[in-house]
């Protein structure tokens, strides 16, 4: 393994599980940007593979979701809406570029929420933390 590999690999498996989610929601993000380039350049194979990996990646997500959870019930609708939005455009012969900025927007949001619970939850942990009981 090069330097580079072993540091990537290194930052990687010392992220906490809210950093992990955060990295994959941005990889996300940047497949759907990529398909909307590749649709602006009518380069239709780049796409496809830009919106299968898409698609790849929030069929990791659902397939890592606690369903016990109560919210978990919430995402797989989200997911399942993406996922079959996702299979209108790789379907249709009719390529709505309309499309792609409403799923960024979706995943974009959902990156936000769970960013922000990350940071609560990491400044909860620290104060409770720091507390002095006397």
């Amino acid at each position: 393994m090069n330097p580079y590999q072993k540091y990537k690999s290194q930052s990687v498996e010392s992220m906490s599980q809210g950093e992990l989610l955060i990295m994959v929601y941005d990889e996300a993000i940047k497949d759907m940007k990529r398909a909307g380039m590749a649709l602006d350049d009518k380069d239709y194979d780049e796409y496809e593979k830009q919106l299968n990996y898409f698609t790849k990646i929030i069929r990791y997500l659902v397939n890592t979701l606690d369903l016990n959870q109560p919210i978990s019930m919430e995402l797989r609708r989200i997911y399942d809406y993406i996922q079959f939005d996702v299979g209108r455009l790789l379907a249709g012969r009719e390529r709505r570029k309309d499309e792609i900025p409403q799923i960024i927007e979706i995943i974009s949001n959902l990156r936000d929420g769970f960013e922000e619970a990350s940071r609560r939850s990491t400044a909860a942990h620290f104060i409770q933390e720091n507390t002095v009981v006397v």
